[in-house]
């Protein structure tokens, strides 16, 4: 009798020991289960802080064994690495070309079946001039398109404020933005300018600090940008509020949209996975999961200077990549 009790107890208490070592959840995933290994993800630098901040919380809050390692080498340089698979995620402030969709296929790695798009965010070109310039808080989208375009008011391109309007100092623009690397570049010349030569005195650069320290030490200069370095640098910039042709409208998280009152400078934001790491490295199908979730860019979009999705969007890609085994 007391043989039989003792094998009830041990079976029970063998019973206990199982549920609590596998810890499961009613969708079957393992509570218990860390993840280790490494993430790597480079690319856009205007992506960069968004990115940046979702990889923080996702290592403190969900899987502090993960190193999470973003890069900002600008969205072209970003997707040399990531077709040359040297990346497991791609950011980008424009969508992926053709001719490097064309070099991905040449690697064997086809859009949807090895690469998924995922559509991080909306941002807002914002034009920036120095905090002492009274005079250009508000230009036309014509007047910031033809200041930028190579010969629209001097073969010489030294174009003064005054050459824009007559009552603006006679003094020259110092023009200033991101380089070739950087998606916003490419945004601007490509969308923005329609592809024109852009005035060769323009001073590109590719940290987008560098730009900021320029224009807040010059009170002729002007920039374009992303939005999320003029939040986080207001102290120091100033915003050009742009006309439509519906009166002038500054950039914010409210009007920065594809539908706002800032369309026509309103973009979207990328990040590119690669599916075959994901289907082989469990921390970055997991970060992958993390970075469309509720706690990911729809949470953090607007704490870094973006214009969250709504919600339906990031649900239908959570919905993909739980369904990868």
């Amino acid at each position: 009798m007391l043989k039989r009790k003792l094998l009830a107890v041990l079976l029970v208490a063998g019973l206990l020991i199982s549920a609590v070592g596998c810890g499961q959840t009613d969708d079957g995933a393992d509570q218990g289960d860390q993840l280790s290994g490494s993430v790597i993800v480079d690319g856009s630098g205007t992506v960069y802080p968004l990115m940046a901040n979702i990889a923080e919380n996702y290592m403190t809050n969900e899987q502090n064994g993960v190193s999470v390692q973003v890069g900002r080498a600008g969205s072209s340089a970003g997707f040399k690495k990531f077709i040359q698979g040297e990346t497991d995620f791609s950011d980008a402030s424009r969508q992926i070309k053709d001719t490097e969709i064309e070099e991905l296929k040449a690697n064997g790695m086809e859009m949807g079946e090895n690469v998924m798009e995922i559509k991080l965010a909306y941002d807002g070109l914002t034009m920036v001039i120095n905090k002492d310039n009274d005079w250009a808080t508000e230009m036309t989208e014509e007047e910031i398109v033809n200041m930028y375009i190579s010969g629209s008011y001097k073969d010489d391109d030294k174009v003064l404020w005054s050459d824009i309007r007559p009552e603006w100092p006679a003094e020259e623009i110092k023009f200033y933005g991101p380089n070739e690397n950087h998606g916003t570049y490419e945004f601007f010349y490509e969308v923005i300018l329609d592809e024109q030569d852009m005035v060769s005195t323009v001073n590109l650069q590719q940290e987008y600090s560098t730009l900021v320290d320029l224009v807040s030490q010059d009170k002729n200069a002007i920039a374009f940008l992303g939005f999320g370095y003029y939040v986080t640098n207001t102290d120091k910039l100033a915003a050009v509020k742009v006309d439509f042709g519906n009166g002038p409208v500054e950039p914010s998280l409210e009007t920065i949209g594809e539908d706002l009152d800032y369309a026509g400078f309103t973009r979207l934001v990328y990040t590119y996975l690669n599916l075959d790491y994901a289907k082989e490295k469990p921390q970055v199908l997991d970060y992958a999961k993390y970075v469309v979730s509720e706690e990911g860019a729809a949470k953090l979009a607007g704490d870094n200077g973006f214009a969250p999705l709504p919600e339906s969007v990031y649900a239908e890609y959570l919905s993909t990549l739980e369904s990868i085994n």
